[in-house]
């Protein structure tokens, strides 16, 4: 499969271009410092870009049979607008390309599954994270809005622990306390969603 990966110089974003190059796909990264990716020079193309600009998304999009977002915001609460302008340079890239297979990462607590967190969640979705989550929330329905083969993932809080390869996933799943799932085991979900049909027009929550 031929896959371009936003967000791949980030932690989750690294483990799916490892994972898509073990796997055979040829990958393209959009990143805004190529540098970043050397140590894969030969194996992966990058492209100097920004994952907001609809033109830099498009230039890499061009011809791809999937895109996957892993986008992130590192340590930081707040998104600076990051997923909406990201999510409607996507959309219009996508129109212009004919590229329909979008693998998007958001995560759980965002928008309706605020109603499934549970008391422990709902406490740091409503303030410490209330910022970043609003913008995402927003982006999220974009993509649900449009004609995509969309598939929206909705992990609950990522960890650098390794990969279990064993996690749950589901349109709603049961939560207690803060539930965690690393950021390996999501990349592998990202993963195999972009490559079949059972999660389009779906968003999935995943945890551990």
């Amino acid at each position: 499969m031929k896959l371009l990966v936003l967000g791949a110089t980030g932690p989750t974003g690294r483990h799916l271009v490892d994972l898509a190059l073990r796997s055979g796909d040829t990958v393209t990264a959009l990143v805004r410092n190529p540098a970043a990716l050397d140590d894969l020079a030969g194996r992966i193309t990058p492209i100097t870009g920004d994952a907001t600009a609809p033109r830099d998304v498009a230039a890499a999009m061009a011809g791809q049979d999937a895109v996957v977002s892993a986008l992130g915001v590192g340590t930081s609460v707040r998104a600076g607008g990051l997923f909406t302008r990201s999510a409607a340079a996507v959309i219009e890239a996508a129109e212009e390309t004919g590229v329909s297979r979008l693998v998007w990462l958001s995560s759980f607590g965002v928008g309706h599954t605020l109603d499934w967190s549970s008391t422990t969640q709902k406490a740091i979705y409503r303030t410490l994270l209330r910022s970043l989550y609003a913008d995402k929330a927003i982006a999220d329905e974009h993509i649900r809005s449009t004609g995509l083969d969309w598939t929206v993932v909705l992990p609950t809080r990522l960890t650098h622990a390794p990969a279990r390869g064993a996690f749950s996933a589901g349109d709603r799943l049961p939560m207690k306390g803060n539930p965690t799932i690393s950021r390996a085991d999501v990349a592998a979900f990202l993963h195999a969603a972009a490559h079949d049909g059972e999660w389009i027009h779906r968003s999935p929550v995943i945890s551990d």
